[in-house]
């Protein structure tokens, strides 16, 4: 194995490996620390659920898996975060990197969550989303993770204890690699062991990846934009059939349950174009309701004619509203375990085409099925490609909430 790979969030491992597949490496994500070494595989992304889990929790995780991969001989650790770098003003980023780089004695720690094919840019240290800058795009109104701050920097001395952030800028970037690691080297003068780089395009993260193998700096933090660098840059085979998945054949469906500007868009696209959909109110699931079984009953004889879609999809002001009357925890936990049972009914059913619409959904998605690693297959949209779980002879995609084009979904089933 030459690259280790923590990532703290299930569609955030997908859209990872989908990038190193398409670099042509042969990658593996596990779900959770594995028990036993994984075969035949170039890079392997453990997929953690610790974006939004209590900050120890999350650290101690992060540490576990990276000492897992470090046993099976990985050089470099990848802390995947989002693009967006979601996070709350408790954490968890600035800690788990903080963690990560005191057990692997990194000196310095680069870090940026630029991903330009989808549009997240970074510049004077400031995180964009398009043209905007992350604090007026929809994040701001994330319903577990608002982005308030677009200046990242500031975003992650927040949640350093021991050590102090500062930025590695464009016009170093600019200079190429060389000029990076002098950058580097005098933040770590300043007491500075950690760096925002700017990066507003792939060039950028070919200079950072650059840099990165000929220092030999032992853990990065970044978005899934760097993993189409870095291969190359560590000198890796190009494997022609990284991408190549077993066929399936079988029903297809849709579990949607990311509350996003982009997701709520390939909602109401897909019944736009006439798809059949069953939306799920959790407002009824506090009630007791068998809301659960009346989607999978809604979509037993659709199965296999079309995909179909389950979705509790809403707009900011609706899942706010229902927040306010269940309390956001309990409202997310209660949506999450009916979408993961839906899927499982769906599954049982004949579904093996899945695609799973938001990382907290995909999480308790994949745990209820019980898959333990999946197999990275061929792009659908930046950032999220087809997987195969071969436990259960399942193709499934798990999509970030912001990811993909408008027709996504019946895209995904267009995909070879």
């Amino acid at each position: 194995m030459i690259l280790g790979c923590i990532a703290d969030d299930f569609t955030g491992a997908t859209d990872l490996a989908n990038n190193l597949v398409l670099a042509g490496m042969r990658v593996v994500q596990t779900i959770g620390i594995p028990t036993e070494p994984v075969q035949d595989a170039d890079a392997v992304v453990i997929a953690l659920k610790s974006r939004t889990a209590p900050v120890d929790e999350a650290v101690e995780a992060s540490l576990q898996a990276a000492l897992w991969l470090k046993a099976q001989g990985a050089r470099h650790i990848y802390f995947k975060v989002c693009s967006t770098f979601d996070s709350t003003p408790l954490g968890n980023i600035g800690q788990v990197a903080e963690a990560l780089a005191d057990l692997l004695d990194a000196r310095f720690v680069p870090v940026t969550p630029a991903f330009p094919a989808n549009g997240r840019t970074v510049f004077q240290g400031h995180l964009f989303v398009g043209a905007q800058l992350l604090s007026d795009s929809s994040m701001r109104h994330h319903p577990l993770t608002p982005m308030t701050d677009s200046n990242l920097v500031n975003v992650l001395r927040s949640q350093l204890h021991s050590r102090q952030v500062g930025l590695v800028p464009h016009q170093a970037v600019q200079q190429g690699a060389e000029a990076v690691r002098h950058a580097a080297q005098q933040l770590v003068a300043q007491g500075q062991c950690m760096g925002i780089v700017d990066t507003v395009d792939q060039a950028s993260l070919d200079v950072l990846a650059e840099a990165i193998a000929a220092e030999g700096w032992p853990l990065m933090v970044a978005g899934s934009g760097l993993a189409s660098s870095l291969p190359a840059a560590l000198g890796c085979t190009v494997h022609a059939n990284a991408k190549a998945l077993p066929p399936v054949e079988g029903a297809a469906a849709v579990i949607s349950g990311s509350c996003s500007a982009a997701t709520n868009a390939q909602v109401a696209a897909f019944i736009a174009a006439g798809g059949e959909a069953f939306p799920i109110d959790a407002l009824r699931l506090a009630d007791g309701a068998g809301l659960v079984q009346e989607a999978i009953d809604w979509a037993a004889p659709k199965l296999g004619q079309q995909p179909v879609l389950v979705y509790a999809t809403a707009a900011p002001e609706t899942v706010r509203a229902v927040q306010k009357t269940m309390g956001e925890a309990l409202a997310g936990e209660l949506v999450e375990q009916a979408l993961s049972q839906i899927a499982v009914g769906l599954v049982a059913k004949g579904v093996r085409r899945l695609v799973v619409a938001g990382g907290e959904t995909s999480g308790a998605c994949v745990k209820a099925l019980g898959i333990q690693s999946l197999r990275i297959g061929p792009q659908i949209d930046p950032g999220v490609p087809w997987c195969h779980a071969e436990a259960n002879g399942l193709r499934i995609a798990l999509k970030s909430g912001n990811f993909g084009t408008t027709d996504f979904f019946h895209k995904a089933f267009d995909t070879p």
